[in-house]
């Protein structure tokens, strides 16, 4: 049983986010990889506060993205993740999938906007110079082996790290998922992400 509590979010004062992609996330999506690295480098590291009570639009971004659009023939072009502040005070996320349709289009999430799938839940913070995944020490870390999911969920694995792209938009966000297999990382994909609507500030599972 799962209870979720909707709060306004105080951190992001802005106007409200426009329900479609930005010209910025767009170009974004059309950006080589070795492109993206570059960007990624240069990407500042968030502001926790600016994402708690938050859901973000998803564009991933695969590594044949340049060839073939694998990720729109999987149905996973497109996705949503949301930020929360846990009860011990430690930020955590979500993900929820969305409908497919075009990219430019509205993210509609499934199975509702009202009543959407939450999943592949993981822990954000700071990225630890002395610990395992410390490759972008300017990034924060998106860790769902912390996040509290089933033991044997798929999702555990996955660590994504996340900065600014531009230190003067708090709405854009760039991220770059390895998978790790014991001491192994392996790096997957990018992914962007846009600010899209206010979410939830507490989530308990129960």
């Amino acid at each position: 049983m799962t209870a979720a509590v909707r709060l306004a979010p105080t951190s992001h004062a802005a106007p409200a986010p426009t329900p479609f992609p930005t010209r910025a996330a767009l170009a974004l999506e059309q950006t080589p990889m070795r492109e993206l690295e570059k960007v990624f480098v240069r990407g500042a590291t968030p502001d926790l506060d600016a994402l708690v009570g938050w859901e973000f639009r998803g564009i991933n971004h695969l590594p044949l993205n340049d060839y073939l659009p694998i990720a729109q023939i999987a149905g996973i072009k497109k996705f949503v993740k949301g930020f929360y502040r846990a009860e011990d005070g430690r930020v955590m996320g979500y993900n929820i999938p969305v409908a497919r349709n075009v990219l430019d289009g509205r993210w509609h999430l499934k199975p509702s906007d009202s009543e959407p799938k939450r999943f592949g839940f993981y822990q954000v913070a700071a990225v630890d110079p002395t610990a395992r995944d410390n490759t972008y020490l300017h990034a924060v870390l998106l860790d769902y082996g912390k996040g509290g999911n089933r033991r044997f969920d798929a999702t555990n694995g996955l660590r994504d790290y996340l900065v600014q792209v531009d230190p003067a938009n708090p709405d854009l966000y760039l991220g770059k998922a390895y998978y790790a297999v014991g001491p192994l990382r392996i790096a997957t994909n990018f992914f962007i992400l846009e600010r899209h609507r206010t979410g939830l500030t507490e989530y308990v599972r129960r």
